[in-house]
């Protein structure tokens, strides 16, 4: 297909896909509880004409087949909102108090249907197959595992893999790509210091755990400054805290929990282990006992370099010169795209959607986080452009 038939049938298919995009909007739903979603997702496959299935918990997948053998593509896109209270003003903001499209699922999902409609309009002319994969619960315990171990790779496993991911750091217009380990792996942490109680003015007859608590917390935050290499990307963040029930009385419990984020194995275990020992040894020295228990995350990303550079020569071709970012350091966030791509060689790339007028731009996950609605057809171009491309040959094995 020549860049102008393609640019067509492009425009097409984004006029359908930023109204889907917006009902879809108004309608968060999170997790696997995607009811109005999954409606929304399989009554556009139909309408195409693509046979579907339900896969997981809550996932959908279809296949474009061609008339001709070849390989299969996968594309995959997210569909779970978050728990945020919207405050855009947009007409289609959230219906749902304390819902809300805040990452850009909405749009990944628009998106992929849109190159949907692209790929099923010119399937006779396909040599292999393009598997559209609609995933629940990325924002959550994630989805694409449960995907994977429901057989979604029943008809063989894809020879690639592709996801974009709304960024509002780079404009409309703007696809950029990381070639090699892109995001963190995420290993969560719950952590419980026990004590001895006591009356607020008899200190002396307990052990307060609020104030080990926050030493132990201190210590942690000093584990990645004073422990890793300050080159090497690594966060550790505390989000929560809990104990007590009255300002006069110290508690027997106080509780917080963590996350730790790498993008190298060998940091990953040592921090976990330095983490257990902080949380442990702290409380034994004053008298109290530190338990931590640990929830293995998503693993790292990684994105492969053939596919890498297949992304960024078609984003370069169809976007024009220089629209093509080859980005120069990795992100800490997760995503659980990175099970396929431990699987299959592919590429997470990103799609801008910063409108580039000078506003303010907020970030993923902020109440008032509002893409341009012109990366729509930007990313239907590149889903349906990449799969396209490696269809034909457009790769270096």
């Amino acid at each position: 297909m020549n860049r102008d038939d393609l640019a067509l049938r492009v425009q097409k298919a984004a006029e359908r896909a930023i109204l889907l995009r917006r009902a879809m909007h108004a309608c968060p739903e999170v997790d696997f509880d995607l009811k109005e979603t999954l409606a929304l997702v399989t009554g556009r496959l139909e309408e195409l004409g693509l046979p579907w299935r339900a896969v997981g918990k809550a996932g959908v997948a279809a296949l474009v087949e061609g008339d001709a053998p070849g390989e299969t593509v996968l594309l995959r896109a997210d569909m779970d909102a978050l728990p945020v209270f919207e405050e855009t003003d947009v007409p289609w903001r959230s219906k749902r108090d304390g819902f809300m499209h805040g990452c850009g699922h909405d749009i990944h999902t628009a998106c992929l249907l849109g190159a949907a409609e692209v790929l099923a309009s010119v399937r006779k002319d396909l040599c292999g197959s393009i598997l559209l994969v609609f995933q629940p619960a990325e924002e959550t315990s994630g989805g694409a595992l449960p995907m994977m171990q429901d057989g979604l790779f029943a008809g063989g496993t894809p020879s690639a893999a592709f996801a974009l991911h709304c960024s509002p750091a780079l404009r409309v217009g703007f696809v950029g790509a990381y070639s090699g380990t892109f995001c963190a792996a995420s290993d969560m942490f719950d952590c419980t210091v026990k004590g001895r109680g006591a009356h607020g003015a008899e200190p002396q007859n307990g052990t307060d755990v609020i104030a080990l608590s926050c030493q132990v917390i201190s210590a942690l935050h000093h584990l990645v400054p004073r422990t890793t290499d300050p080159a090497e990307p690594v966060v550790l963040s505390v989000g929560t805290f809990r104990a007590g029930t009255a300002r006069n009385i110290l508690p027997e419990r106080a509780e917080f929990s963590g996350i730790l984020r790498t993008l190298d194995d060998g940091t990953r275990m040592s921090l976990k282990a330095k983490i257990r020992r902080t949380v442990m040894n702290i409380p034994d020295v004053l008298g109290a006992v530190g338990e931590v228990r640990f929830t293995e995350g998503y693993p790292m990303l990684r994105n492969d370099s053939a596919m890498t550079a297949l992304v960024l020569r078609t984003a370069e071709a169809l976007l024009g010169e220089g629209k093509a970012v080859t980005l120069t350091r990795p992100q800490l966030a997760v995503d659980d795209f990175a099970y396929f791509l431990r699987e299959i060689p592919g590429c997470y790339f990103l799609l801008g959607t910063a409108h580039g007028d000078g506003r303010e731009e907020p970030p993923l996950h902020s109440p008032r986080f509002d893409p341009d609605e012109e990366c729509l057809p930007v990313g239907i171009e590149i889903l349906a452009g990449t799969a396209l491309s490696f269809l034909e040959g457009g790769y270096q094995k």
